[in-house]
């Protein structure tokens, strides 16, 4: 189990490189059209998304699934009326005028279908689900729609016992991701009438994989003053690596088995500021097209992460905002009084490990070498990003600056 990620977004309310680079002959034209307009609209939301919480906590630790985060909130917007569905769509990054409301929850509908042909090789369940209060009305024309674009369903439970209900949902998410989510709500969280959660749990593996019998105990340098221990995995192989030109920093590619593909970035002493300011499709197109194969002696930490963030404060300042107030126009949920978002939690958790497939004999191409490999050691902060390669969606970014 190379990398494992589980990842879970909580709602509680009160009351060219960006077109799909493989083509499938079992995927109609009409879901590839639609998934090429979602993604360069979903990578963008997630590049500034990632940039507000680097910004929010600069000495910690960053993870998020942003792929998932937009399809949970394009879901709720299927309950919002008026401004409240308005700036939701906007501020997820839709131009309304040159997309309609239909054409987006096609297109990701279209995507959660790719997604999930991805998950057959990635090991990936993705999903989202409604908890309101048994006192509330759904209206079934909300439970359709997400039914159909988004394979959800909505489900009724008594938060006036709220250690009950909290114990279901908390059951409910670790049923879901197979145990690696589990208390995700707590007695002392505040009574709510309406809950959302997301989660996408992704264990994938290394094409090419690390040999535990490598794996040493080294430094990893925090800052200036602060060294700690980790095991740090080892390979030596043909990589895709780039000591990129423009930017401060070097970065190896490594695949998973199917259609995962990660970006290990190494910013230089100091710099870390500067390359997160310069994430963008543009920059991840450059490095695509720029990076070499070679020989590479190869260091990566084997840790496990985790984070929990509270989005409402990032949201409501990239514009989301009125989800957060009196407002908020949830009528397309429930007629019933009027409801809004008091607290958004996204929990994400990172393992590293070294497995993939036939570790004990992997097939590799063998080079006449001239020179020494280059040695790329993680070994101090450094950012990851993962990407389905088949619809170029951004299934985690992170932000590891201290491993323990």
């Amino acid at each position: 189990m190379p990398l494992a990620l589980y990842t879970c977004l909580l709602w509680l309310s009160t009351s060219g490189f960006w077109t799909i680079q493989a083509e499938n002959t079992n995927t109609n034209v009409s879901m590839r059209s639609h998934h090429r307009g979602l993604a360069p609209t979903n990578v963008d939301f997630a590049f500034s998304l990632y940039k507000y919480l680097v910004a929010s906590a600069p000495e910690k630790n960053i993870f998020i699934s942003p792929v998932s985060i937009s399809m949970a909130l394009a879901m709720l917007s299927l309950g919002t009326y008026g401004h409240t569905r308005t700036q939701l769509l906007q501020g997820l990054g839709f131009n309304l005028t040159e997309t309609s409301e239909v054409e987006i929850h096609q297109s990701f509908r279209h995507l959660h279908h790719l997604l999930r042909e991805s998950a057959t090789s990635l090991e990936m369940t993705m999903g989202n689900a409604l908890f309101l209060d048994h006192s509330l009305e759904l209206l079934e024309t909300f439970s359709a729609d997400i039914k159909r674009y988004y394979d959800s369903e909505a489900l009724a439970t008594d938060f006036q016992d709220w250690a009950r209900a909290s114990r279901q949902i908390n059951e409910y998410v670790k049923n879901k991701t197979q145990g690696k989510i589990f208390n995700l709500l707590s007695d002392l969280d505040s009574p709510a009438v309406l809950i959302l959660i997301n989660y996408i749990f992704f264990k994938g593996t290394w094409a090419q994989p690390f040999d535990p019998e490598s794996t040493r105990e080294e430094n990893f340098y925090v800052n200036d003053t602060t060294v700690v221990k980790v095991p740090m995995m080892f390979q030596s192989s043909t990589i895709s690596s780039l000591r990129d030109s423009e930017l401060p920093c070097q970065l190896v590619q490594l695949n998973y088995v199917g259609n995962g593909t990660v970006f290990f970035i190494l910013p230089d002493e100091g710099e870390m500021d500067t390359v997160i300011t310069a994430l963008s499709r543009d920059t991840i197109q450059r490095w695509s097209k720029s990076l070499t194969i070679g020989q590479v002696d190869l260091y990566i930490p084997k840790v496990s992460i985790s984070g929990a963030h509270d989005l409402q404060g990032v949201l409501a300042d990239m514009g989301i905002s009125d989800l957060f107030t009196n407002q908020a126009n949830f009528s397309g949920i429930s007629q019933e009084a009027q409801v809004k978002v008091s607290k958004v939690v996204h929990k994400a958790v990172l393992q590293l490990n070294e497995r993939g497939v036939q570790a004990a004999a992997s097939a590799g191409v063998t080079l006449n070498l001239t020179s020494e490999p280059l040695t790329i050691s993680f070994n101090k902060p450094f950012l990851i990003l993962v990407f389905d390669h088949f619809t170029w969606s951004s299934l985690f970014l992170g932000k590891v600056v201290n491993p323990t």
